[in-house]
């Protein structure tokens, strides 16, 4: 799986990160049909308290699909006991590409 870029939590927040990196793996790209987090598409999680923030991008800018995806990945993190509210941030900087995947996913799309 790809690293998430960065992260900010509160010491004791380690089992809700692990819930929230969970939840993010089922995200699906609609496009591309692979998770967001081995897409290298999640740049930063912050949790404080029980809101958390997460950073992220598209494969390509003006995807059709981002408000499903963003209002899917809103949804899964907030699903998860603990957690208040889950806002999604678009960022484009820095942009993505391709070598921001995991090792699986380029093996799986052919890229390795």
């Amino acid at each position: 799986m790809a690293d998430i870029m960065e992260t900010t939590q509160a010491p004791a927040s380690g089992d809700l990160r692990q819930q929230i990196d969970a939840q993010l793996a089922t995200c699906r790209d609609p496009e591309i049909g692979l998770d967001i987090v081995s897409l290298g598409l999640v740049y930063e999680v912050n949790i404080d308290e029980a809101n958390v923030l997460i950073k992220m991008t598209l494969t390509a800018i003006g995807c059709p699909w981002a408000q499903d995806l963003f209002d899917e990945v809103k949804a899964k993190v907030e699903e998860i006991p603990g957690v208040n509210s889950c806002t999604v941030e678009l960022v484009y900087s820095p942009p993505w590409s391709a070598d921001m995947m995991s090792d699986d996913a380029k093996m799986e799309l052919g890229f390795l």
